[in-house]
């Protein structure tokens, strides 16, 4: 394990920089990666990455992982050059300064680190209190307005400059597995099942897509899920691994890091679909974890489900420790698992099947 490396595909699409609604560098990876391997490739008006293999296929099967992440947004610049910003997905505000960003402009990366007011310079109160957006802003070294604005513009997007690392055997860190490692899985099941000497054997029609703004509220996903027009499709996320201190287990349920991939299920969930990544993940003799959901979850499956006339949907995913902060940690081998378990799930299915209940 101390040998262990991350897939080439994996590892630059965690390089590549994505706020929603800025994903082209994770679009140029899929492209570079999957499109080859593809019997039809797509974009769309959203930014979504369409990779069919199998096009006269039945039944229709969606794979759904989105490609965006966190970041920032440039709102203002301040007449001295320190600039402010909104925030793209949920961030936790207490974890925002003090760290190194990366602003990607029309001339290239800016780099600069987040700032506020230093805590010798804060009474006991100010010390108690999570810091406003106002609060913080971003520092590039410029000393005035005009400075900054001949180097960014208003509406650039920044992302920590956190980049991935192994820190033990297949366990690594990054600022956006959220979810690089669900535009990954969906393009490596496609990589794989077209390179499959069994091949012709595949009965479905696979269309796995790279997601635009889920972050921001599902968006690339609703839209394709209208156009893929699927009978079947599976979504995948990151999920909270609860095996860490501070977490109630009452509250939470129980996953852990490194324990497989996480099946969900709850009213998101068709059953039958549930039901047979119970039988892959059992058949491959992989470990595999459950949670349950009550309601539609927060992530691509949501809209997927609900798409045109419903489609029978799953939802896996890869357990995750620190979730929306500059250094998630997931296991590797995890998401591993989850592309056999897609492959064999596709391989699985037989025509005219379409999971209705």
């Amino acid at each position: 394990m101390s040998n262990y490396q991350a897939p080439a595909f994996l590892a630059e699409l965690l390089h590549a920089r994505s706020p929603s609604g800025y994903e082209a560098e994770a679009q140029a990876v899929f492209d570079r990666h999957v499109k080859p391997a593809a019997d039809a490739y797509a974009n769309d008006a959203l930014g979504n990455r369409l990779a069919t293999l199998n096009p006269s296929g039945d039944p229709v099967l969606m794979l759904a992982g989105h490609m965006d992440e966190l970041g920032l947004i440039i709102t203002y610049v301040n007449k001295d050059g320190f600039i402010y910003f909104d925030t793209i997905g949920g961030h936790d505000l207490s974890i925002i300064s003090g760290r190194r960003v990366i602003i990607q402009t029309a001339q290239g990366p800016v780099k600069g680190v987040t700032g506020k007011r230093a805590i010798h310079l804060m009474d006991e109160e100010d010390r108690k209190k999570v810091p406003k957006k106002h609060e913080i802003w971003i520092d590039i070294g410029a000393n005035s307005k005009k400075a900054a604005l001949e180097r960014i513009a208003i509406g650039d997007v920044a992302t920590y400059d956190h980049e991935l690392e192994l820190i033990h055997g297949s366990i690594g860190t990054a600022r956006a597995f959220d979810n690089k490692v669900g535009a990954y899985i969906v393009g490596e099941t496609l990589i794989r099942l077209s390179r499959d000497k069994d091949r012709k054997k595949l009965a479905a029609k696979l269309v796995s897509v790279a997601t635009s703004q889920e972050e921001i509220g599902v968006r690339g996903a609703t839209t394709a899920a209208y156009a893929v027009n699927p009978h079947i499709a599976l979504a995948v996320d990151v999920g909270h691994a609860t095996d860490h201190p501070d977490c109630d287990n009452r509250k939470f349920g129980e996953t852990k890091l490194g324990g497989g991939p996480i099946l969900c299920r709850g009213a998101n969930i068709n059953p039958k679909i549930f039901d047979r990544l119970l039988k892959a993940a059992k058949k491959l003799k992989i470990p595999y974890q459950i949670e349950a959901d009550p309601r539609p979850t927060g992530t691509d499956a949501r809209a997927i489900q609900m798409g045109r006339g419903g489609v029978a949907t799953g939802l896996v995913s890869i357990p995750l420790r620190y979730m929306h902060t500059p250094s998630e940690v997931v296991d590797l081998e995890d998401v591993e698992r989850c592309v056999k378990l897609f492959v064999e799930f596709a391989k699985g299915l037989e025509k005219g099947d379409y999971a209705h209940w």
